[in-house]
């Protein structure tokens, strides 16, 4: 499903610890593995660039090591940049190397407690045009939980919110293609009626469409299980995730009144923002 996949690093401990979690990534066979070196870095004012980029390599090439050591063929890149924006570098070498999937960490080395996206993970979830997947780890981040049960069951549990618009329904196409699913949770949150008997009415018309989606992914082999919420989305998806101990959540990029550009939706944004769980952003349009 995703042959080619862009991990970009930092060297911080979380865009490490993404390292670990690739090889399980169904069908990745090859990863290019990207530095940018960023014009905060001091590339230009230093007598030889060449150190830098030196520098560089060297701490690719041991983290190409850990791929390789997955049985994955990995490409290794360190691209200097003066100025502009990191994210753009991301997106340039995504395209070259036709890319299916970016995977990084949500936070990097610019990591601060109240921030829940780092500003490269965030520029690349809003401009860029490539499925993304943005990890989280409990033992990183809060000192607790297992490593190892997001990397080896990442799509163990997936949680699958539609709001059963064209992209919505694309991504759950995809979901539902992608090998190795243990379990699909299909979730739609009700957000507006006029009285509580629109909002019943909306429920059922819902459990109904739910029911209908989940026969095909019962259909396809996948366990799975539906579930109607009333609410804000974001809040209510988030708050699912947690409840129903998923290992990752799948979105759509946009959803209803979307246009068609490259900025990401609203509710995709802050779900992978403010939420604990892994996320995996599908682009509209963008079959694997």
């Amino acid at each position: 499903m995703f042959e080619t996949v862009l991990v970009p690093t930092d060297f911080s401990k979380y865009s490490q610890k993404v390292l670990e979690c690739v090889g399980g990534l169904p069908g990745a066979k090859k990863v290019v593995l990207l530095h940018v070196i960023g014009s905060s870095k001091p590339l230009a004012r230093v007598l030889d660039p060449k150190d830098k980029l030196n520098e560089s390599m060297k701490k690719l090439a041991e983290q190409a090591r850990i791929l390789e050591a997955q049985g994955l063929f990995v490409i290794q890149r360190a691209e200097p940049m003066l100025e502009g924006d990191i994210f753009r570098r991301i997106q340039a070498v995504s395209d070259e190397e036709r890319v299916n999937l970016v995977v990084m960490a949500a936070r990097g080395k610019g990591f601060v407690r109240n921030i829940l996206l780092g500003s490269v993970a965030k520029s690349t979830l809003l401009y860029g045009d490539k499925h993304l997947l943005l990890m989280r780890y409990k033992m990183l981040e809060e000192g607790e939980g297992h490593l190892e049960e997001h990397c080896s069951m990442i799509f163990s549990k997936v949680l699958c919110p539609t709001d059963f618009s064209e992209p919505s329904n694309e991504a759950i196409n995809i979901i539902k293609g992608i090998k190795g699913i243990g379990e699909a949770l299909l979730f739609h949150v009700v957000t507006s009626g006029e009285s509580w008997e629109q909002i019943d009415a909306k429920m059922k018309e819902a459990a109904i469409k739910l029911s209908a989606i989940k026969a095909e992914f019962e259909k396809a082999g996948i366990k799975a299980s539906a579930r109607v919420a009333v609410g804000n989305p974001v809040e209510e998806i988030v708050a699912a995730a947690e409840e129903e101990n998923v290992s990752l959540v799948a979105m759509s990029s946009h959803g209803k009144g979307w246009v068609t550009q490259l900025i990401v939706g609203s509710f995709a944004y802050e779900v992978s923002r403010s939420g604990k769980r892994p996320v995996l952003v599908l682009r509209a349009g963008k079959a694997p």
